[in-house]
């Protein structure tokens, strides 16, 4: 018996997604795209690095800041409380204000990425908090810090000022700069204001409440506000545990031996 066969169209598989990839990346216009675009890459980082440092040599020099710490203490009757910063209430600023101090270059990369984002979505140039040392550079240099000129005056500010100084000198003269409430400026001042000691001398009590008073001395006020400034105090102890400064513990000991102010 004879039979036959229809014969199949000869069809071949469609080419797999990862064929068409190799077949584009072998076709010299994809490679010639792809190497201006690396190019254009380059140029860019390049002219953003170019423009970078134009900005920051055009900036004044951060020579004179111990100077100007200086002036602030004599303009007040206040003295400096000296290197090395004073262990405690150090640590407790630290903690609280800016607990990547030790490892950051003056700014810090999630504070810029959340205020980039701030100031894109809603203009605000108060979306992220600043370092130590960026707080240090706006009470010395910056006249405008609230504007998007006196932020990136203060970032690029920061930048010099880390590079120029250590880490404990920038912490001590931040100490020194800050005003702490009741004509108290620095850190000895406050000291002897609040707790009738010296910095030095302050047990973790005494260091985490007078840490806590720079972000907002009136609000936190030991005098008239005990209560908030226990409650700023608590914070402050907190984060010390967070940082593995203090145990828990310790913590609770720290805010049980806290006397009440007159």
């Amino acid at each position: 018996m004879n039979s036959t066969f229809e014969s199949l169209p000869n069809t071949q598989p469609l080419p797999s997604a990862r064929r068409s990839a190799r077949r584009c990346a072998r076709h010299p216009h994809f490679r010639r795209l792809v190497r201006v675009g690396l190019l254009l890459c380059v140029l860019g980082l390049l002219l953003c690095a170019v423009l970078g440092w134009a900005y920051l040599a055009s900036l004044p020099s951060v020579g004179d800041a111990p100077q100007r710490v200086q002036a602030i203490l004599r303009a007040h009757h206040g003295v400096s409380a000296g290197m090395p910063p004073p262990q405690k209430v150090g640590q407790a600023i630290v903690a609280v204000e800016d607990q990547r101090f030790y490892s950051n270059h003056g700014i810090d990369a999630p504070s810029m990425l959340h205020f980039t984002w701030g100031y894109v979505t809603t203009g605000s140039t108060q979306a992220a908090g600043a370092t130590i040392t960026e707080q240090l550079v706006k009470r010395l240099y910056v006249r405008e810090p609230t504007t998007l000129a006196g932020k990136l005056e203060m970032m690029g500010l920061a930048l010099k000022m880390n590079q120029a100084y250590t880490k404990p000198q920038i912490l001590s003269m931040y100490l020194d700069a800050i005003y702490y409430g009741h004509q108290a400026y620095g850190i000895a001042q406050a000291s002897e204001t609040y707790f009738h000691t010296t910095p030095n001398q302050l047990n973790w009590g005494q260091a985490s409440m007078l840490a806590g008073l720079p972000q907002a001395p009136s609000v936190y006020d030991p005098f008239k506000r005990f209560d908030l400034a226990r409650e700023r105090q608590q914070h402050v102890l907190s984060r010390l545990v967070a940082t593995g400064a203090l145990t828990s513990a310790q913590a609770a000991a720290a805010y049980a031996e806290t006397p009440s102010l007159p």
